[in-house]
């Protein structure tokens, strides 16, 4: 590009984002930024656009792409409404630590302050949710905003950048060169505290690791592994960070989290030695603050973040290292135990109780979701990609599925609900040729149900399954637990699903039987990769069975207990 050419903003806009390897956006359209609208058309060779139905769908599908690739997901949307509707994937994306660009058409600088059609101010609207919230409001100034914006979405803690387009700086036009790339910069421990990880992994009798977070990479995966086998560290994964390490690993000792088995729940209760590898150890993980108690933990905690404001902030730690899944994977590969460690055996140990939880266990019904999903983890290929929504529902291939490694999994650690779908329409544009499914409750799913047409208009063959039990399940079993017997508020009246997709010219069957189920699945995902198109299977199931290991019925005869003792 001839850097005194004169370009209008949207060019230059565009232009930037492919010098950042951008090749794909997702949109709603809107007329606040034609200009990068028409600059997509003109380069729509090199950057495909995936227009969405609504914003939140778009949203998430750009989150999801930022966590299934690392790198961020570009997202544009109209201003006022468009914004709002978009909130849901910048919030996600936030608590979640993924990379994401939104960027929102703005009104133009001359009616600022006038409240004029749709105007809102961003930076009050997505100031604490993002790590940086912008206005660019000269045309010569957009390389320098985006260069910056990919900086500080993928750095630290990665995290989402708003950056608002007044009109006039769009349809304005510059002569200005372009940026290049920055490179990216790790955060690395420094060589004492590596030292004083090897002095506690000396002390210890019981550690225990838990892996999760953002910005991980294969080659950073691999060499956890590594220091996992030589310490023979039992090893679980955060909250929804399932792909942070190989679940058929002989070290993986479970998903750490709501609904975790009661032996992986003591076994980090218990350990003496508490190993946080660029997790925040939140709310989910640590079932409400209960196993790892705040201020001051029972475990000596060693915790490993990116981003130092983390460190500190819920737990004192006996070692805080601010480093990222980089700097602190090669840093550990100079470790290695000087004897046979005391705890010889552990990670063997943790490894067969968490092999015993792969068993489905029974439920009411007909229709058994615990061997649905074991039954798929039998099916599915290794690189099989699963998205999910939030519900009880993801309580079940969270236990059954197993996964191995980045790209595999995508859900929202903030139990944000509809990501399910758009997130397998991101899934299935960045991996073609894997195979993509779609875990949603019938609440969840009709969040972004209209996603369909994405998903058709872009012939996607996606399988998504829907589990129908009529009711807002997770809510439920809390309504049951806190008022048992009081149950208000909570059932779904709900559209055949399996002709809902047909009429988006996909494929739709329903099951209410546990051994109908595969052959069902094995129609979908054929049609889905010989057509192109989705497929849906509609799983009936009996609201009873509300989790792997207990019953809408026993946690209101408990409720009822406490209530009358």
């Amino acid at each position: 590009m001839n850097p005194s050419a004169v370009r209008s903003g949207g060019e230059i806009l565009v232009r930037q984002l492919m010098i950042n390897g951008v090749r794909r956006v997702f949109m709603v359209a809107g007329e606040s930024f034609l200009p990068c609208i028409d600059s997509l058309y003109a380069h729509r060779d090199e950057i495909s656009t995936v227009s969405f139905r609504q914003e939140g769908g778009a949203a998430y599908a750009a989150e999801a792409h930022g966590k299934l690739t690392g790198e961020p997901g570009i997202c544009f949307v109209t201003r006022g409404p468009g914004a709002t509707n978009a909130s849901i994937g910048v919030h996600t994306a936030y608590q979640d630590g993924t990379p994401m660009i939104l960027f929102v058409g703005q009104i133009g600088s001359d009616t600022v302050e006038r409240d004029c059609f749709q105007e809102v101010d961003y930076r009050r609207m997505f100031g604490s949710m993002s790590k940086w919230v912008a206005s660019i409001d000269r045309t010569d100034r957009i390389p320098e905003y985006i260069a910056r914006a990919f900086q500080v979405a993928r750095s630290g803690r990665p995290g989402p950048v708003v950056l608002a387009l007044p009109e006039d700086v769009l349809w304005g036009q510059a002569s200005v060169p372009d940026v290049l790339p920055g490179a990216r910069a790790h955060a690395h421990p420094a060589p004492a505290e590596i030292t004083r990880l090897a002095e506690l992994l000396a002390q210890a009798e019981r550690p225990f690791m838990i892996v999760g977070g953002a910005g991980w990479t294969d080659e950073a995966l691999a060499k956890m592994r590594g220091f996992a086998e030589r310490f023979d560290l039992p090893v679980g994964v955060s909250w929804r960070r399932l792909e942070c390490f190989d679940n058929r690993h002989p070290n993986f000792a479970g998903h750490v989290g709501y609904g975790m088995d009661r032996k992986l729940a003591k076994r980090m209760e218990d350990s003496d030695l508490l190993l946080a590898v660029c997790t925040r150890l939140d709310e989910p993980t640590t079932e409400g603050y209960v196993h790892v108690t705040s201020p001051v933990p029972r475990q000596t905690l060693v915790h490993i973040h990116p981003d130092p404001n983390e460190l500190g902030r819920v737990y004192r730690a006996e070692l805080a290292m601010v480093a990222d899944p980089t700097g602190f994977s090669t840093a550990v590969t100079s470790l290695s135990p000087k004897a046979t460690p005391r705890w010889a055996g552990a990670a063997r140990t943790a490894n067969g109780e968490y092999q015993a939880t792969l068993k489905p266990g029974p439920m009411p019904g007909e229709t058994n979701l615990a061997e649905i999903s074991a039954s798929l983890r039998d099916r599915l290929p290794k690189d099989a990609c699963i998205t999910l929504g939030a519900g009880n529902f993801a309580l079940f291939p969270h236990r059954f599925l197993q996964f191995s490694g980045l790209g595999t999994q995508a859900s929202p650690v903030c139990g944000a609900m509809g990501y399910g779908l758009p997130g397998a329409i991101a899934a299935k544009l960045a991996f073609p040729e894997r195979v993509v499914i779609c875990y949603a409750g019938d609440g969840c799913f009709q969040m972004t149900m209209q996603e369909l047409g994405t998903a058709a208009q872009s012939k996607l063959g996606i399988v998504i399954l829907v589990f129908n039990n009529g009711m807002w399940g997770t809510i439920r079993q809390h309504q049951e637990r806190e008022y048992p017997a009081r149950v208000f508020g909570l059932s779904l009246t709900n559209p055949d699903f399996a002709t809902l997709v047909r009429a988006y010219g996909g494929h739709g069957e329903t099951v209410a039987q546990t051994p109908d189920f595969m052959p069902a699945f094995e129609r979908a995902l054929a049609f889905a990769e010989r057509e192109s198109m989705p497929a849906l299977i509609e799983v009936q199931y009996d609201p009873n069975g509300i989790t792997p290991d207990t019953t809408l019925a026993a946690v209101r005869d408990a409720a009822l207990a406490r209530a009358s003792a």
